[in-house]
């Protein structure tokens, strides 16, 4: 099995380097991604039965915090992928699963989850994406925003409502009256090759249904939902862990008042909350990968937990790395600038921070822990 130091010395030498540049072209080099794949990382989780690595969840969690400290964009390919896969390895009937799951553990297809939509973003159980059945199939009408690495998925994971209920569908690329629109000039995560998705009149045969109809939002959205803050929640330490990592680097190294910054107080306190951050967030990842293995059904709360103090830990730790870099945590020659804007973006994505409150409260109060 590969061991976390494997992960931290591979995104030392073909990641770190080289996000900046990814961050300014929008986009991530489909060398790299091979690579990924190749190295049995992306989805890494898949049982060796369909070609996968078969990583624990712990394993698992500790790869995309590495890549998380690496590049979050990169991680937002983990995540989408990887719910895209978990939604197959829990829902999919053996035929989907013998058709996709291979292919998705080799990297022969990348895919991506369409959920959200110009209109509806955390509202998502009242999609306008529609799909109408037929003898033939399903015929779906629609659009989706915000999704990740649209540009280059091959299968995509669609919401949709079916006779006012919502389902979920497997959707080709080359699907006839299936259209992608590349965004860009993003906030953040802008190297994660965003799009719109319009879908007209496509034809979805029946076998690309999964689950079944009514199940789209409960079952299907919630566990790629579940998956994915499981993975932003270890990206996010990683992302913290980043901005431990570039202000140590710099107060070490940049003098004020005749002395270097670490020795000041100050900049002393933002250290320390920094490490307090990063380690309690570990924690609350580790909590939650437990309980993946168990299936323990307060798995659900622990990971909005995890997402949740993780995202504001990585806000807040960003904020507190360019506060120290001064005016030099404001330009592109010092990655804290891309720290801070990635950042925002996981306090968004999987759920606001104010939907997982709300996951929180309502979990806590189930299981009377309040």
């Amino acid at each position: 099995m590969t061991t976390q130091p494997d992960f931290r010395l591979f995104v030392d030498k073909e990641i770190m380097p080289h996000s900046d540049q990814f961050d300014r072209e929008e986009r991530i080099p489909p060398e790299l991604i091979k690579t990924l794949f190749d190295k049995g990382y992306i989805a890494g989780f898949i049982s060796p039965e369909y070609g996968g690595a078969g990583m624990d969840m712990t394993t698992y969690g500790l790869l995309c915090e590495q890549i998380g400290r690496g590049n979050a964009s990169l991680l937002s390919l983990f995540t989408v992928h990887g719910m895209v896969s978990y939604v197959l390895l829990k829902w999919g009937t053996k035929e989907q699963n013998t058709r996709w799951l291979p292919r998705l553990a080799s990297g022969e297809i990348i895919s991506a989850f369409g959920l959200t939509e110009p209109n509806i973003g955390t509202d998502a159980r009242h999609i306008e994406t529609e799909a109408r059945a037929t003898e033939k199939g399903y015929i779906l009408n629609g659009k989706k925003k915000w999704t990740s690495f649209g540009q280059i998925a091959d299968l995509f994971l669609i919401l949709a409502l079916c006779e006012g209920k919502p389902a979920a569908f497997f959707v080709p690329r080359e699907t006839e009256g299936f259209s992608i629109k590349p965004m860009s000039g993003l906030l953040g995560f802008r190297s994660a090759q965003l799009a719109e998705l319009q879908f007209e009149n496509c034809l979805i045969p029946k076998g690309n249904l999964v689950g079944r109809i009514g199940f789209g939002f409960s079952h299907i959205a919630g566990t790629a939902l579940d998956h994915g803050r499981f993975c932003i929640g270890w990206g996010c330490t990683g992302l913290a862990q980043a901005c431990l990592d570039a202000s140590l680097k710099y107060s070490s190294e940049r003098k004020q008042f005749g002395s270097f910054l670490k020795e000041h107080q100050l900049i002393q306190r933002f250290i320390a909350d920094m490490v307090v951050r990063v380690k309690a967030a570990r924690l609350l990842c580790q909590r939650a990968a437990e309980l993946q293995e168990s299936g323990d059904p307060e798995l659900i709360m622990e990971t909005s937990i995890a997402k949740y103090f993780a995202s504001t830990a990585a806000m807040q730790s960003a904020l507190d790395a360019v506060q120290i870099h001064g005016a030099n945590g404001c330009c592109d020659q010092y990655p804290v600038q891309r720290y801070l804007r990635d950042a925002k973006i996981m306090e968004i994505i999987e759920g606001s921070s104010q939907i997982q409150q709300i996951i929180i409260s309502r979990y806590a109060h189930q299981f009377e822990l309040i």
